[in-house]
């Protein structure tokens, strides 16, 4: 009798251990306490307790009846123009990029140029006027690019943190590849190459939760796919098929981290630990309200500040917020909000920042 218990429960632990396995790469995983995502029939899922599902009952009943709308988005450009700038970048800054730090730009929303030790990379990329499968209905832009990418600067790297269209644009994929070619390379989740090779991309890397990747033009960087909680979804009969998450880039001299669309999980505690210190963060702070049924999916300030002690970056830029009307708090309130959590953690303001769309700052120097 006993034999035949120690057999079940020997079944049960091999069998808990291939749902968890997202990948073949097992046995690293399995060494180890860093998270992978749960994989079952198919489908990607989150494998932490703050994880709820984002059922359709529930958010039209939080979206449309419960909570209030407090966007207040301004109608006349001249106000957004005052409080929302949209500056042209310094394309001569771009083509000659300092080598002291990391340098940024924000393109808008979860879009940033960045650029570290030699190489170029764009995370999420969205130029296109609304985020949607069409162009004629969907969440419209409020603040325009700042650049179109005919005028960017030479790409090396885009990477992908999950296929929404807010930050898996397929214009943009396609406009990127026209100018590009063959020299660029994109870094996504599982799930999502033969998406991307179907648009016509060519240097396609897949990667799972913790999984490395030399870039193969330059293997002194390395790009790395890590935890976030979410979720994807293109057509209604993809749900969750494809992976999500955050993106490490290691330089020879510097560190950046894209934490992409998340809401707060332990996650970013394994990453700190594994990865950190970054010399420069990029966290949203925005699209988190109503919470009830955002806080899942979607950080706040408060857990964007948690991110980044979570993370150990010595400096975070705020990102995912200022350009598409998503959620329903105050337009500028992500910003205001960032400013007083760093307070209440006794951190300085100018460790975590925002910018202004198209503007360049050079971090970790």
């Amino acid at each position: 009798m006993l034999f035949i218990v120690n057999l079940f429960k020997r079944i049960n632990v091999f069998w808990s251990e291939q749902e968890i396995m997202a990948t073949s790469d097992t046995t690293d995983a399995l060494q180890d306490k860093r998270t992978m995502p749960l994989f079952t029939n198919g489908l990607y899922k989150n494998p932490w307790t703050t994880w709820e599902e984002p059922t359709l009952l529930k958010v039209l009943y939080g979206m449309m009846i419960k909570e209030k709308d407090f966007s207040k988005i301004p109608c006349k450009k001249q106000e957004l123009d005052e409080h929302l700038p949209v500056q042209k970048p310094d394309f001569d800054g771009l083509t000659n990029p300092s080598n002291s730090g990391v340098q940024a730009t924000w393109i808008g929303h979860a879009s940033v140029l960045v650029q570290l030790d030699g190489i170029t990379v764009l995370t999420d990329p969205i130029f296109s006027d609304r985020s949607s499968m069409f162009q004629w209905i969907g969440p419209k832009r409020y603040r325009p690019p700042p650049c179109q990418i005919n005028e960017l600067p030479v790409l090396d790297a885009v990477v992908i943190s999950h296929n929404h269209y807010d930050h898996l644009d397929h214009g943009s994929v396609v406009s990127l590849n026209r100018k590009f070619g063959d020299r660029l390379w994109w870094y996504v989740p599982m799930g999502t190459k033969q998406w991307m090779l179907d648009s016509g991309c060519r240097n396609v890397v897949e990667l799972t939760w913790w999984q490395e990747h030399k870039h193969s033009p330059d293997p002194n960087i390395t790009f790395a796919l890590t935890p976030a909680q979410h979720w994807c979804k293109r057509t209604a009969t993809d749900t969750n098929k494809a992976l999500w998450g955050s993106w490490v880039i290691k330089g020879p001299r510097h560190t950046f981290f894209f934490a992409g669309d998340t809401g707060y999980c332990e996650g970013f505690k394994q990453i700190g630990d594994e990865y950190g210190p970054f010399d420069l963060a990029a966290i949203p702070i925005g699209a988190y309200s109503p919470r009830s049924v955002m806080k899942a999916q979607h950080v706040d300030p408060a857990e964007a500040v948690l991110i980044h002690k979570d993370i150990k970056s010595r400096n975070s830029l705020g990102i995912h917020w200022g350009t598409f009307k998503l959620t329903y708090e105050f337009y500028l309130e992500p910003k205001t909000k960032l400013a007083e959590e760093l307070r209440k953690s006794a951190l300085p303001e100018d460790c975590f920042v925002t910018i202004k769309h198209g503007e360049t700052r050079i971090f970790g120097e």
